[in-house]
């Protein structure tokens, strides 16, 4: 059975890779942001389509569980020709359903596809905003091109690949993250790893309430959220999604995932700049993820100087936008309750031309953890970078079903830089992944510091984690940097020097004794055939 999982894992990742080099060698198929916009288009078409053909199925059977027949006409007619879908599915025109397209000529294929754009659009306000209307004429892929990628896509189906839950995603997320090597934080595509979202997740549990992210890229910490919320509870109508991303095409892509996940969302109508135009402006959240661009420069506006948002505050420096998106999203969180859980480079924990912003922070008590992660988790860089988790509500009281004790003037320090012991098979650089058990583990460790009984003043493990108070951070300045903290143990200082030294001398003496009888035994052999041995 593991072998046919394997199998099938092999075959599809051919497909998708045979899909990608058509469009390489095809004429006119456009710059490489539009190849991707291109298929992704058509994964997002396919999927949809197969989705509808199995609303269509499920009402047939449930029709037929009921005694009715859905060939009857008038059964098919009030049923079936115009469904209504209560579980997300969209109810596509003919025009774009993927029975359509698969059956189109090759000729006619580019027009068919952007006629099935512009039906979807027309149709469905919640998929509208998802593409380019105009895609395919626009570039009017060579018939035979079109048709040979379009029957790649055609192979991708659960029916094909046997019932795994999550073959939308997984095909989806390939695409994703194959783009996204070739892409720079500036063009606006930035991949974050499951194992890093999940970590996350398992962290400030996101599972009921609001849920925002400022640059959300393709939607990927939402997808991720509410697949932990599915295994948590099972029912994703627990949350509701925001999220706002500048990149067009990335806005695009994020809409497209979330709708073919059935992620109920409102990422504004249009992409834009969070600084300069937020669109969520006057909203407060109870959940905040997010992975920011590191080091963002260019971020920086005339008309921000004195902006509501870092009022309480000092503006954050125009040279490196990392504190702009602290203090954004502090802005956003509820001011209750709010928890936020998002990346920054590890400058931020340290630099000088933000120690201000950092100290009232501090002071203020927002900043409940700081999170050292692993070089290499990251395809598109190998730096470690920082999970930092501020709270609203460090007094204590009921959370997600635990009884967090009063963690007020206290900041959690946890380094995971050491688990690096997972590395990633077949990707085209060093890469590494945290474990489930290792993502549970980190979880476990800041979950049991915020709980009630926990003594805070004697919470740590030497190299691991550490509860630091408020008087100990001031005296190192301000800094959130985790070695400041953390013990370190000088492993040296475990060695037996005596032992160790009678050891290495032992070693040496077996080694020399060794070289004397090698020494005998090859004089011995030359004497027997008449040589001496300085005549070799």
């Amino acid at each position: 059975m593991a072998k046919k999982k394997t199998e099938e894992k092999i075959n599809l990742d051919s497909i998708l890779f045979k899909c990608r080099d058509i469009l390489r060698k095809a004429r006119n198929s456009g710059s490489f942001f539009e190849k991707r916009d291109m298929m992704l288009t058509l994964v997002f078409l396919r999927f949809i389509g197969e989705k509808f053909e199995d609303g269509v199925e499920n009402l047939r059977q449930a029709l037929i569980a009921e005694g009715l027949d859905p060939d009857d006409e008038a059964i098919k007619e009030a049923f079936l020709d115009d469904p209504t879908f209560t579980d997300g599915t969209y109810n596509l025109p003919i025009d774009a359903r993927w029975s359509t397209i698969i059956n189109t000529p090759a000729p006619k294929l580019n027009v068919a596809l952007d006629t099935a754009l512009h039906s979807i659009a027309t149709s469905s306000k919640q998929l509208k905003g998802c593409f380019v209307e105009g895609t395919f004429t626009m570039r009017n892929l060579a018939s035979n091109d079109i048709k040979q990628v379009v029957d790649e896509i055609n192979k991708i189906s659960h029916k094909a690949f046997g019932e795994e839950k999550d073959l939308i995603g997984r095909v989806y997320e390939y695409f994703l993250k194959e783009f996204a090597v070739n892409a720079t934080k500036e063009e606006g595509e930035f991949y974050t790893p499951h194992d890093v979202v999940q970590l996350i997740a398992a962290m400030i549990e996101p599972f009921d309430g609001t849920l925002y992210d400022p640059c959300c890229g393709s939607g990927g910490m939402f997808v991720q959220s509410t697949d932990l919320i599915r295994k948590k509870h099972g029912d994703i109508s627990r949350i509701n999604v925001y999220g706002q991303e500048k990149e067009a095409a990335t806005y695009r892509l994020a809409k497209m995932n979330l709708a073919l996940r059935g992620i109920s969302h409102s990422l504004g109508d249009e992409s834009d700049s969070t600084f300069t135009h937020d669109l969520h402006k006057g909203l407060y959240f109870n959940y905040i993820m997010a992975n920011p661009p590191f080091n963002l420069k260019n971020w920086y506006d005339g008309n921000l100087k004195n902006d509501s948002r870092w009022a309480d505050y000092t503006t954050p420096p125009e040279s490196n936008a990392n504190y702009a998106w602290i203090l954004h999203m502090l802005s956003h969180l509820k001011p209750l309750d709010g928890v936020a859980g998002f990346l920054l480079a590890n400058g931020a924990l340290g630099d000088s031309d933000t120690s201000e912003i950092r100290k009232k922070l501090i002071q203020n008590d927002k900043v409940e953890a700081i999170v050292i992660l692993p070089r290499e988790l990251f395809i598109t860089t190998d730096i470690s970078v920082t999970l930092w988790i501020l709270n609203q509500n460090k007094k204590g009281g009921e959370y997600h079903g635990r009884t967090l004790r009063n963690r007020r003037n206290e900041i959690l320090f946890i380094d995971l830089r050491t688990w690096t012991d997972n590395p990633v098979k077949n990707e085209g650089k060093k890469k590494v992944f945290l474990s489930n058990k290792q993502i549970q583990k980190a979880a476990d460790i800041y979950h049991s510091w915020q709980n009630e009984g926990t003594d805070g003043k004697n919470y740590a493990v030497p190299e691991l984690y550490r509860s630091v108070g408020i008087s100990e951070i001031k005296k190192n300045g301000w800094s959130l940097v985790p070695s400041k903290y953390i013990e370190f143990i000088d492993h040296d200082l475990d060695i037996d020097y005596e032992k160790e030294m009678a050891r290495i001398q032992v070693e040496m003496r077996e080694i020399l004794t060794a070289e004397k009888e090698s020494q005998a035994m090859l004089e011995a052999a030359f004497r027997g055939i008449g040589y001496g041995i300085d005549q070799i």
